[in-house]
């Protein structure tokens, strides 16, 4: 998960670097980026109370698999980066919130409580975003499709310990 965080926070900057004519994203992906890296901070404060330190960081297969589906081309490629981080924020929500329902109560149940709930305000974010450029039919349909793909790339790969 730490790099995760990391990684979202990244994507966001990367999202302004490649999209300064458009306000909304600009804006929306500034605030992401710094809520992404807050919680960034938060885990490594957890993890140095606990006496760890960061790994490496890792390809996620998840995400990698995911992305081999946008499309090129500048329309196509900006409605794919929005919905496919629409699709990867809400399953972080749903698996962040898996895990805060599984702890006992405390510190950690809390933190994965409220990352929940920040998760769950960015997968509507991007959707948001996705619908401010592109007819409603036109989204839905990408996104339809990008969820049976994600169900055939969930489906493939091996089960391991990780969030997305």
């Amino acid at each position: 998960m730490p790099t995760a965080e990391k990684k979202a926070s990244g994507m966001a900057n990367s999202m302004v670097s490649h999209y300064p004519d458009k306000p909304d994203i600009v804006t929306a992906m500034i605030d992401l980026s710094i809520e992404e890296m807050a919680h960034f901070r938060e885990v490594v404060k957890i993890l140095m109370k606990r006496g760890l330190q960061l790994g490496p960081d890792t390809r996620d297969p998840y995400v990698n698999a995911l992305r081999q589906h946008s499309r090129k081309g500048t329309d196509v490629y900006l409605l794919d980066r929005l919905l496919l981080g629409s699709v990867i924020e809400a399953r972080g929500c749903e698996r962040f919130g898996l895990v805060a329902d599984a702890l006992p109560t405390g510190e950690l149940k809390e933190f994965y409580i409220a990352i929940t709930e920040s998760e769950s305000r960015h997968e509507d974010l991007f959707e948001k975003l996705a619908h401010n450029y592109f007819p409603t039919k036109v989204v839905n349909h990408r996104l339809n499709e990008l969820l049976e793909l994600e169900a055939a790339i969930v489906e493939s790969l091996p089960i391991i310990a990780a969030l997305h």
